[in-house]
């Protein structure tokens, strides 16, 4: 059975695959999105209905500006809400809000769509989400529809498991690599939903290694 991981360990592993095993990691964001759109899509049953893809800063937001294209593509109707400034956007997140700016793909709010896909914080939020998050997550909470939470409901602590303040309620969450560590926490369960783990292409002897230490 394979490890659940800390936040630090993702991180080692995230560093690792791109550092020594040379996996660019645009190539492991372009794998979680699919990954994750996947299972949008399946949540949709296949219909092209209205989804609001929320993304944040940082990787988490790359991820789910790559779910909304693949959306897009697959023929959902796909609205993104950037919840920061379009110059905040670095490294591979910007390569994939470049695209979806080429792709013309309609920015905004939807006050009711058929799904949410939540990637607005991801595993390295380790305080209580500023005011403008908070409220993003209130919103989405608020919308009553199903969410779909990337790699791990914005709001919930990777380690521990508890809220750290304001805190995503996702119907499915698609996690990265293997279970975080914070899962065993049965409060978790309440804002992750049913969890599915996604191989986005880190090596198999790697992540055995690095979940060593956690055992």
């Amino acid at each position: 059975m394979m490890a659940r991981l800390t936040r630090a360990q993702v991180r080692e592993i995230d560093r690792r695959s791109i550092e020594e095993f040379q996996i660019p990691g645009i190539v492991l964001m372009e794998n979680a999105s699919r990954a994750a759109a996947s299972v949008a899509w399946e949540m949709l049953e296949h219909r092209p209905d209205s989804v609001l893809v929320v993304c944040g800063a940082g990787n988490n937001g790359g991820d789910g500006l790559a779910v909304a294209r693949h959306l897009h593509n697959l023929g959902a109707q796909v609205t993104i809400h950037p919840a920061v400034a379009h110059s905040k956007y670095t490294g591979d997140a910007l390569i994939n809000w470049q695209i979806v700016e080429a792709m013309k793909l309609p920015l905004g709010w939807l006050a009711k769509p058929a799904l949410i896909v939540d990637a607005l914080f991801g595993t390295g939020l380790s305080q209580p989400p500023r005011p403008d998050g908070a409220t993003v997550i209130h919103r989405m909470n608020d919308a009553n529809v199903p969410i779909l939470a990337v790699d791990l409901p914005s709001g919930l602590d990777c380690d521990t498991g508890d809220p750290l303040g304001p805190c995503v309620k996702a119907v499915k969450t698609v996690t990265f690599v293997a279970e975080k560590i914070g899962f065993t926490n049965p409060v978790s369960r309440q804002y992750t939903g049913d969890v599915i783990v996604a191989d986005i292409g880190c090596p198999r002897e790697l992540i055995e290694e690095v979940g060593r230490s956690s055992r």
